[in-house]
């Protein structure tokens, strides 16, 4: 049955009056509104028409342990019980510090900060400082926030990308300044022979490569066999530093993120998302020698809200639990995860085109147009994203949220009676789908 979505609406042409497109972040813009929520827990949502929804967006990941933990929101009262901002150190962070240490392979030091956007700049910034050099490659498809020097070729359309040998440098954003790329070499993933290529053409100028461990913003793509490791050659070969973006696959698909799962140690990590259980925290970790410049004040790193005792109390508390009782928690989350992801897979029997994958923790859905293996991101464009679309808007009527774009996440707070429901809301989708209109 058709839910009704009027107080959603309504809201939204209220705030259009006032918010620039009526949200606060781009991809919060949806057709043909975006929804309003008013509270969350568990695997739950209530959106303000009272529609009660099974939650796979989970805030676009941070939610890893569900929505409002009772330990986590215990950990949050008892921090501002004590003040919101002191702007000066205090012993949480501390603790919280050396747990990462212990926890992350490539941590020596740690800096908080409070978005993933603000920490992959810091750590390309150090990266530059440290190697003397001034190129940093990045591949399609990936996401290291919305600055800049960063902002290119993010999800470029096929008549973009160019030749794949040799890729454009594709704007994501208007309002880019004039050379704000050029530093910038984007090359397709997965290919370690365009990477020894491009360090051959910019041998002595290339300071980093910053990835995804696992692609996961655009298909859930995971490396290769070799992949990262081939990274890591390269980069010791070269004096250069590999930088991984795990705001998405830290605490997520290892506690110890894809470095750790990949057992491939880069030299600077950015971690966010799940840290803070929808708290605003990031931390930039990396080997020491990458600190040193930041200890002697000749890279700077700031920002007024860092490891504020809110966000860090919030971080503790989530870093605490999954790694309690040897990791029970986070063991669950992959299980959990792997069985929705292979149920899911399943259902390519009502539609040849339906195609899951993804390690588990986060997996991707789609339908692809064409039959064949996703391994970058020239292959994503061959999703049909208006069919998935209404997929989408199929499984919001039987109450399941999930994110447009196919990315799908699970936490704690998922058990197998709800894994039945979304299974049965979207073979019953799928199969609404086949029926003419």
């Amino acid at each position: 049955m058709k839910r009704s979505y009027d107080t959603s609406k309504a809201w939204y042409e209220r705030a259009k009056k006032s918010l620039s497109a009526g949200v606060s972040s781009q991809f919060r813009v949806a057709k043909p509104h975006p929804m309003f929520y008013e509270r969350a827990e568990g695997p739950w949502l209530w959106d303000v028409d009272g529609n009660k929804l099974l939650d796979f967006t989970l805030a676009q990941g941070p939610m890893i342990l569900g929505h409002s933990e009772p330990r986590v929101l215990d950990a949050i009262q008892d921090a501002m019980s004590r003040g919101q901002l002191f702007a000066g150190q205090h012993e949480q962070e501390v603790l919280l510090a050396e747990m990462l240490c212990e926890t992350i392979p490539s941590a020596e030091r740690i800096r908080f900060s409070s978005t993933g956007s603000e920490a992959d700049h810091a750590v390309i910034r150090m990266a530059r400082h440290a190697t003397k050099k001034q190129k940093i490659i990045k591949f399609e498809g990936h996401y290291h926030g919305w600055f800049d020097e960063v902002a290119y070729s993010v999800n470029p359309t096929a008549d973009q990308l160019g030749d794949r040998a040799n890729p454009n440098r594709v704007p994501w954003s208007g309002g880019l300044p004039d050379g704000s790329g050029d530093h910038l070499i984007v090359l397709p993933w997965n290919d370690i022979d365009a990477v020894e290529r491009a360090f051959v053409r910019h041998r002595d100028d290339i300071a980093a490569v910053i990835t995804e461990p696992v692609m996961c913003n655009q298909g859930c793509i995971e490396p290769q066999p070799g992949f990262l490791q081939g990274l890591r050659n390269i980069c010791d070969e070269h004096d250069a530093a590999l930088i991984f973006d795990e705001i998405i696959t830290g605490f997520r698909i290892n506690v110890g993120g894809a470095q750790r799962h990949y057992g491939v140690t880069p030299d600077l990590a950015v971690f966010g998302k799940a840290l803070g259980s929808g708290l605003p925290i990031s931390a930039l970790v990396g080997k020491a020698r990458y600190f040193d410049a930041i200890e002697s004040n000749d890279v700077f790193h700031a920002g007024t809200l860092n490891s504020n005792n809110i966000c860090v109390a919030a971080a503790l508390s989530t870093l605490s639990i999954l790694l309690e009782n040897d990791e029970a928690t986070h063991h669950q989350i992959v299980k959990t995860g792997q069985t929705l992801r292979d149920r899911l897979q399943a259902l390519s029997t009502i539609d040849n085109q339906w195609h899951v994958q993804g390690p588990g923790p986060m997996f991707h859905a789609g339908f692809l147009k064409e039959p064949g293996p996703v391994r970058e991101y020239r292959d994503v464009l061959r999703y049909d994203t208006e069919k998935y679309g209404r997929f989408v808007r199929g499984l919001a009527d039987r109450g399941v949220r999930v994110i447009g774009r196919g990315l799908w996440y699970v936490s704690a707070a998922h058990t197998a009676e709800h894994l039945d429901q979304v299974v049965d809301a979207a073979a019953s989708t799928l199969k609404e789908m086949q029926t003419p209109s």
